[in-house]
């Protein structure tokens, strides 16, 4: 049936005084079918972007919200999809960034985000298997990724719709975004080596993280390359506290004081590398550098002569977004995938 034609020049949408908006009142207002007006709020693809825009300010401008129940037993769905992530996380450069840009994504479609935690001391598969088991979502957005990761095993035995940011050992199966941290650990060890630097600290990601795995995979193949040495850090990672790393970056100075560079995987390590390198009596940049990956602009207006490159966290989250809703609507179609390659723009 052809979409009906949306006056554009009538008197603003009123509130109206006869109780809580619904889709008729959205229908009376906008002159079109209720049909039509459910289509558009849900983002069909055969209603026009003009006649969504119209809609959807309509249901603004008169405070309409969705019976969230009706909406369930209508269409079996909740219009939920919930971002599983951990309590532990680096909160300066990832977690509130990934929020932020997912609840981004979701904008101005029907879906909103809930945002389930879970805890160190906590089985990660225990806020996967209640939104499956519960229907509480019709879609999970997850991080942290093992390469055998029995949350996406799971997920993918179920046929239950998510996203992953990261890849598994399933990874050409499922949809993700991620960030290719292994040529970020090549381009790192190889700029490194390029200021002179022959003797390498690198603070990585917990080692059961398929990243850091792919990271320590390029560190090693530029190391070999160039015939320098890398120490990896063994009772620390990137998730460590910054206390921690100080004392262990603090220790290693000691121990091995031709140490002349530090490459770390995280914002707040990198931190605690400054601390730890200047607390020697050393400077950043002269006697060691200190290079890592960001997701905010912020470790060169800490320190300017850190070396950086951007991982772009906000693109992450929107793709996922995306990637996730896709995942619900066309669950046969080939899944969303990107690989993020770190440019060196900045260095």
């Amino acid at each position: 049936m052809p979409e009906k034609k949306v006056p554009t020049n009538g008197a603003p949408a009123e509130r109206p005084k006869d109780g809580k908006p619904t889709l008729k009142t959205i229908a009376r207002i906008s002159g079109l079918a209720v049909p039509t007006v459910s289509r558009a709020l849900n983002d069909a693809p055969d209603i026009g972007n003009e006649t969504k825009k119209l809609i959807r300010k309509i249901a603004k401008d008169i405070g309409y919200v969705p019976n969230r129940a009706g909406v369930r037993l209508r269409t079996g769905r909740t219009n939920v999809i919930g971002l599983v992530m951990s309590t532990e996380h680096d909160l300066m450069s990832h977690t509130a960034r990934l929020i932020s840009s997912v609840a981004s994504g979701l904008r101005d479609t029907p879906f909103h985000m809930v945002v389930t935690p879970f805890f160190p001391d906590q089985d990660p598969m225990d806020p996967i298997r209640y939104i499956v088991e519960s229907g509480s979502a019709d879609a999970i957005i997850l991080n942290q990724i093992r390469p055998d990761d029995p949350r996406v095993a799971y997920l993918m035995e179920r046929g239950f719709p998510f996203a992953a940011h990261g890849r598994s050992n399933w990874a050409d199966q499922h949809p993700y975004y991620d960030y290719d941290n292994e040529a970020f650990g090549h381009l790192a060890l190889t700029k490194l080596v390029a200021h002179g630097r022959k003797n390498i600290l690198v603070i990585a990601p917990p080692i059961e993280h398929s990243y850091a795995l792919h990271l320590l995979a390029g560190v090693n193949t530029a190391a070999t390359e160039h015939g320098v040495t890398t120490i990896v850090a063994d009772s620390v990672t990137s998730d460590s506290s910054i206390a921690d790393v100080v004392a262990y970056i603090n220790h290693s100075l000691t121990q091995h004081p031709e140490i002349d560079a530090i490459l770390s995987a995280s914002t707040s390590s990198a931190m605690a590398a400054v601390a730890a390198i200047e607390q020697s009596g050393g400077q950043v940049g002269k006697e060691i550098d200190v290079f890592a990956k960001e997701a905010l602009p912020f470790l060169k207006l800490f320190r300017a002569d850190i070396l950086t490159v951007a991982e772009q966290v906000g693109t992450a989250g929107q793709f996922l977004a995306k990637a996730a809703i896709q995942a619900i609507r066309q669950p046969t179609a080939p899944p969303m995938q990107q690989l993020e390659v770190p440019l060196d723009d900045n260095l």
